[in-house]
């Protein structure tokens, strides 16, 4: 036998695996790595996060990344060869965690890396009848296989676009087995660069679990600070925008995008969703002499009246929802704020920590769960009858050597 089958065959026969869960997600603030202890694998998973530390990227990252970030025209040979310095930056950085948590690498089963997004495309976005959906993350697995010795699994999102869906959301599968209640409707919301959804409806098989892309998060604000406020990277404790007003014909405008009438599954991305789509916005509403103050607000309220849009629809079919948050929204003060203004009654809005994780680290660990899934050769069961949840184990293998 082969010994990266006997591998493989070891592993998968473990009652219990130890695997690193990294993601990056489009705000580009750092490496989120989780090390997770998983037993079991289905609904009968358990998982144990020990140890979780983001870690910073050096100065030059997000400039790399910005060059083809959620650009149809790149530099070819930019993007090339970013996918390897990704790659073993991120390997790189798993070793100094590892390091620093006194983990010897042998310890370690498996890495589950989502790598870097740089361009989503769904063909509901991108309209060409010849093309299938599309999606691109960079950080060759190989390279963070070899750099820290340890197998790694990889470039998630490929196989699900395959097998018919989208590529994204990938939540719903690690949420259900996670977060699943038998007393309490649950909507795991991650707010990132872009805000999704997990439904989980109580005692919902998960066959009956819905996920969706419901609009920006954090990708305008971001983007929009960085471009007239830089060096600053963020709109920390919101304190730009809380000096500014909601321009309303502004944000009628936004809220115009047909994407946002859209019935859930449905995914997007900063593709859509940036300062040239805002710029449009400002021509068609004729607002052109707002303070950036102004439209930050006006930003912060277009994220929350989506997200709020979507989960009152949903309070309106199941009643009393308990709605737990994740992603670096949670730490914007006034977007959490106006959600909460904006949500229905019946809706509660609470940090994902009250369900035990830490809400920074939810998105490493749903991918160290779909790893476990695949090395315990589970396809992840089938979550709706449209085809975007596809039943399929997910992740390409890359061995140290």
């Amino acid at each position: 036998m082969h010994p990266h089958i006997a591998t493989l065959c070891d592993i998968s026969s473990k009652p219990q695996r130890t695997i690193v869960g990294l993601m990056s997600g489009t705000s580009m603030d750092g490496l989120d790595v989780a090390l997770c202890k998983i037993t079991g694998a289905g609904p009968d998973t358990h998982i144990e996060v020990t140890h979780f530390e983001t870690c910073s990227y050096p100065d030059e990252y997000q400039q790399y990344v910005r060059e083809i970030f959620a650009k149809r025209d790149i530099d070819l040979q930019h993007l090339t060869l970013l996918n390897a310095w990704i790659g073993k930056l991120h390997g790189e950085l798993v070793n100094q965690c590892l390091a620093k948590w006194q983990v010897p690498v042998s310890a370690v089963d498996a890495i589950a890396s989502h790598g870097q997004t740089v361009y989503h495309c769904p063909q509901k976005q991108h309209g060409l009848a010849e093309f299938p959906n599309a999606t691109l993350q960079i950080g060759d697995g190989c390279h963070v296989a070899v750099t820290t010795g340890v197998m790694t699994l990889s470039d998630f999102r490929q196989k699900h676009i395959a097998a018919g869906g989208e590529g994204a959301p990938l939540a719903a599968y690690g949420d259900y087995l996670y977060f699943a209640d038998k007393t309490e409707h649950r909507v795991l919301l991650n707010i990132g660069g872009i805000a999704n959804i997990t439904v989980l409806p109580k005692g919902a098989s998960m066959q009956q679990a819905m996920c969706a892309d419901l609009g920006p998060g954090n990708t305008m604000i971001d983007a929009y600070i960085q471009q007239h406020f830089a060096p600053l990277q963020y709109d920390k404790d919101s304190e730009k925008a809380k000096q500014g007003t909601v321009n309303s014909p502004l944000l009628s405008s936004l809220m115009a995008h047909s994407f946002l009438s859209l019935g859930m599954p449905k995914t997007t991305g900063p593709e859509v969703f940036n300062l040239a789509y805002l710029q449009t916005c400002i021509d068609s509403s004729g607002v052109a002499r707002l303070s950036h103050e102004d439209i930050l607000a006006t930003l912060t309220e277009f994220s929350a009246s989506c997200i709020a849009k979507q989960l009152n629809a949903l309070a309106n079919d199941f009643g009393e929802i308990g709605v737990y948050v994740s992603g670096g929204g949670l730490h914007n003060p006034l977007l959490i704020e106006r959600i909460r203004a904006l949500s229905a009654k019946g809706i509660t809005l609470s940090s994902l920590s009250e369900l035990g994780i830490d809400p920074d680290a939810k998105e490493a660990v749903l991918f160290a769960l779909l790893a476990n899934e695949t090395l315990a050769g589970n396809a992840a069961d089938k979550v709706d009858n449209s085809g975007s949840m596809p039943a399929v184990t997910m992740g390409k293998f890359s061995f140290p050597d």
